[in-house]
């Protein structure tokens, strides 16, 4: 925890204004942009939908500001990959971190209940500016056609398109990316949370239908009797899923909302990792290399192609988890800890705030200034959440790298040439970071019969 204390500290006392800016940023584009969503809204439900993940990306950018602007504050992460220094670099490397973050920061906003916040807020704008309209018509020869609901979302022929079309043109981009101009990179970007925005609003649907699905069949209610008889014959048993029951709903969120968020950072600061890159190996994880190996390479090409856009944006999750996975317990417990205290200050403070304020005319003051009054909470708590995050990333990062590199001191030497190769390659994704470990001795024995010894293996 100490660790994680010095490290937030440090990015706090560093970049605090530019943290405050960045988080200012998002906040203002992302009430203007859902404003603007729902005035489209009133007229076609299509069109309000299709600006109104401006707004949660209004949000992601600011995100990454933040965390990409602490970076070089974190000492770990800086001693593998610094900072650029060409301006061109910084770009490059902030729209590959963006890129990358969107479906991992969609999810955990959309868990996190935020993503429905946003709808209520486009939805009640939408409403209004219907009302408007209305009134707008009586007493006149002009009539106003709402159209749509401003909330239809279904699963259609052009959601289905919408949907397609959009993770077509994102593909498209990441492959000829070279020969198109720079300014695509934001229809992109655009396209990424089209099809990212759309698909979780279609999943949450299909996930509710099947919920209420499930409710309504005749299993269910046979569970419930089952567990009413249960309860009558051993009541404690019954006693104990319930207790087991509520400590898991009281625990889950405590835990789950850090680590979700830890994994977006890992995510961001992940992408920044290219000339050399921690690599947590596991086990199964080698295999699968070796077993990959002997496919015939024809249908390694058309398995990587299919494979290869899907797979680009579980990966970055996947080394997030296996990072926080790694740590430990310890360091983990100790980053929820701190993360539940600065969202429960936030709390307080929002509280102290309004009991400071003291009780105002409800038209004249709080209608009025609430939207600013209540910004003074996050413009000072999310800074500190964030700088929590990133200290905690870069810790376990740290301490995983260090750890790597006592084994790394620990195994048979190598020469430096090899050390290197290894490295560019395992950060490639090439090969396992066990090249790096492997006696040059055992290297001769793997080479087929009659084969002719490479020129950096001596021969035995």
């Amino acid at each position: 925890m100490g660790a994680i204390l010095r490290t937030t500290g440090r990015v706090l006392w560093m970049r605090w204004p530019a943290l405050l800016a960045w988080y200012l940023a998002g906040i203002l584009v992302h009430y203007v942009v859902n404003e603007v969503a729902g005035v489209v809204g009133a007229y076609t439900s299509v069109g309000g939908l299709l600006i109104l993940p401006i707004a949660v990306l209004a949000r992601l950018i600011s995100l990454v500001g933040m965390l990409l602007v602490m970076r070089d504050g974190l000492r770990a992460l800086q001693s593998v990959a610094p900072v650029p220094e060409a301006a061109a670099e910084r770009r490059r490397s902030f729209l590959t971190a963006l890129l990358a973050s969107i479906l991992p920061f969609f999810a955990v906003y959309a868990a996190q209940g935020l993503l429905r916040e946003d709808i209520q807020a486009y939805g009640l704008r939408a409403l209004a500016k219907n009302t408007e309209e209305i009134r707008a018509t009586l007493g006149t020869d002009r009539t106003f056609d709402p159209g749509d609901n401003v909330l239809e979302l279904s699963f259609n022929v052009w959601t289905v398109l919408i949907i397609v079309g959009a993770f077509a043109a994102r593909w498209a981009w990441g492959r000829w990316s070279n020969r198109l101009p720079r300014a695509m990179a934001l229809a992109a970007v655009y396209c990424e949370v089209i099809w990212v925005f759309f698909s979780v609003l279609l999943l949450k649907d299909v996930t509710q239908a099947v919920t209420a699905w499930i409710d309504t069949r005749a299993a269910v209610a046979w569970l419930g009797e089952v567990r009413a008889t249960l309860a009558g014959w051993l009541p404690p048993l019954v006693w104990l899923g319930d207790g087991i029951g509520w400590l898991l709903g009281q625990a889950g969120p405590v835990l789950l909302a850090p680590l979700a968020w830890l994994t977006v950072a890992g995510v961001v600061y992940g992408q920044a990792i290219v000339a050399e890159k921690l690599q947590i190996q596991h086990r199964l994880i080698v295999q699968m290399h070796e077993r990959v190996a002997r496919v015939p390479n024809p249908v390694m090409r058309r398995l990587r192609d299919l494979g290869a856009e899907l797979g680009s944006r579980f990966l970055p999750i996947w080394r997030a988890i296996l990072l926080m996975w790694r740590a430990g317990p310890l360091i983990i417990a100790s980053y929820a800890l701190l993360y539940t205290v600065v969202v429960v200050a936030q709390s307080w403070l929002r509280y102290g705030v309004s009991r400071w304020i003291g009780p105002h005319d409800l038209d004249l003051f709080w209608n009025v200034y609430w939207p600013v009054i209540f910004l003074i909470p996050p413009l000072i708590m999310e800074p500190i959440r964030l700088a929590v995050v990133a200290g905690a990333y870069d810790t376990t990062f740290g301490m995983l790298r260090r750890a790597q590199q006592a084994r790394s001191d620990a195994a048979a030497p190598a020469t430096e040439d090899e050390v290197d190769a290894a490295a560019i390659t395992a950060a490639a994704g090439a090969l396992p970071s066990a090249a790096l470990r492997e006696p040059a001795s055992s290297r001769t024995t793997k080479l087929p019969p009659g084969a002719p010894v490479p020129p950096a293996v001596p021969p035995a």
